[in-house]
C-alpha cells in the first residue's frame, strides 16, 4: 500500500512539474499574456458587435423578436432625422479635426521648447479639464451659452457692444458651443499625446539641422512633423472615432431635451433616441452598424492615406 502511495505522489509531482514547466514555456508564456485581451475583445467587442449586426435585421419588441430583413436599413435610407443626425455628427467631427489636432500640437510644441519655463505646471493645468465628469462640464457650458443676459458669453457680446445670442437655439451658435466644450475638454489630452511623441525624436536631428543653418520653423517642418507622424496619424484616428462617437456633451448642453429642429442631434444621440426611449432596438442596432461602418470607413482611408498600410523597405 505504502508503494502505491508512494507511486501516486509521484505521479502527482511529476504532473505538477509539467503543468509548470508548460506554464513558463517561451512558446506558451505569449499566450498567456495576450489572453485577457482577447477575452475581453471577444466578450465586449466582437460579440455584441456580432448580436447587434443580426438585430439590424430584426425588430425587436419586449419578449419577441421577428426577422424583417433590410427593413430597417431600408428605412434609415428614407429617414430625414437620421440624415441632419449623420450631418451633425460629420461636422462636429471635422471641426474637432481641424482645431484638436494643429492647436494641441503647437501647444506642445511650444511647451516643450526649452525657453519655456513651468512646464509640469502648464500640463496640468491642460489636463484638468479630462478629470472633470462631462455632466457637471456640460452643465456648466450650458450655463454659460444660456440665453440669459447674465450668462457668461452673453455678458462677454454685451461688453463688446454686441446684442446677447440665444446660442443652444441656432444651428451654427450650437455647434461653436460644442467645439468649445470639445477643445476645453480634449486639448490638454492631444496635446500630452503630441509631448510624448516629441520627446521620442532625437536631439541629434535637431543639433544637425541647426549645423545646416535651418531655422526654428524650418526644424518644425523638416524634422519635427515627419518625424511626429505616428502621433499625428493616431490623435486623427482617435479624433475620428471620439468625434462621429460624441453623445454625452450633446445630451447634457441640452439637459437631456431634444434640441431645437434637432441641430444638437448626433448619431449616437439618435441610437439612444430610437433604441431606449422609443423602444426599437432592431432599428437602432442598424443605426450603430451604419455608424461603424462609417467609422471604420474614414479611419482606413486616412490610415491608406498616410502610408501606414504600406510595408518598410
Amino acid at each position: 500500500m505504502s508503494g502505491r502511495k508512494t507511486v501516486q505522489v509521484q505521479q502527482q509531482e511529476e504532473k505538477k512539474f509539467n503543468f509548470r514547466k508548460l506554464l513558463y514555456s517561451q512558446k506558451i508564456a505569449p499566450y498567456v499574456f495576450i489572453l485577457p485581451f482577447v477575452l475581453t475583445f471577444l466578450i465586449f467587442w466582437l460579440f455584441p458587435l456580432a448580436k447587434a449586426g443580426v438585430m439590424s435585421f430584426q425588430e425587436v419588441l419586449p419578449g419577441q423578436t421577428s426577422f424583417v430583413g433590410i427593413k430597417n436599413y431600408s428605412k434609415l435610407a428614407g429617414d430625414n432625422i437620421f440624415k441632419i443626425a449623420l450631418w451633425n455628427s460629420l461636422k462636429y467631427m471635422i471641426g474637432t479635426l481641424i482645431l484638436l489636432i494643429p492647436i494641441p500640437m503647437l501647444l506642445a510644441y511650444m511647451i516643450n521648447s526649452k525657453l519655456m519655463s513651468a512646464k509640469e505646471m502648464f500640463k496640468s493645468v491642460f489636463f484638468v479639464p479630462i478629470l472633470t465628469s462631462i455632466v457637471v462640464a456640460g452643465t456648466i457650458f450650458r450655463l454659460m451659452f444660456g440665453e440669459m443676459d447674465a450668462a457668461f458669453m452673453n455678458s462677454i457680446m454685451n461688453a463688446l457692444g454686441l446684442e446677447p445670442v440665444k446660442w443652444l437655439k441656432n444651428s451654427f451658435t450650437a455647434y461653436v458651443a460644442l467645439l468649445f466644450l470639445a477643445c476645453w475638454r480634449w486639448m490638454g489630452v492631444n496635446m500630452l499625446y503630441f509631448i510624448s511623441g516629441l520627446n521620442g525624436i532625437p536631439t541629434e536631428l535637431y543639433e544637425s539641422a541647426s549645423i545646416d543653418g535651418a531655422s526654428s520653423f524650418k526644424k518644425f517642418i523638416y524634422v519635427t512633423l515627419p518625424m511626429l507622424k505616428p502621433t499625428i496619424t493616431y490623435v486623427l484616428t482617435i479624433s475620428i472615432y471620439g468625434g462621429l462617437a460624441m453623445f454625452t456633451e450633446s445630451y447634457m448642453l441640452w439637459a437631456g431635451k431634444d434640441s431645437p429642429q434637432n441641430i444638437g442631434l448626433t448619431i449616437v444621440g439618435y441610437l439612444y433616441r430610437q433604441g431606449i426611449q422609443k423602444n426599437e432596438m432592431g432599428y437602432a442596432a442598424a443605426v450603430g452598424v451604419i455608424l461603424l461602418a462609417i467609422t471604420m470607413i474614414i479611419n482606413i482611408a486616412q490610415l491608406t492615406f498616410s502610408g501606414m498600410f504600406k510595408k518598410e523597405d
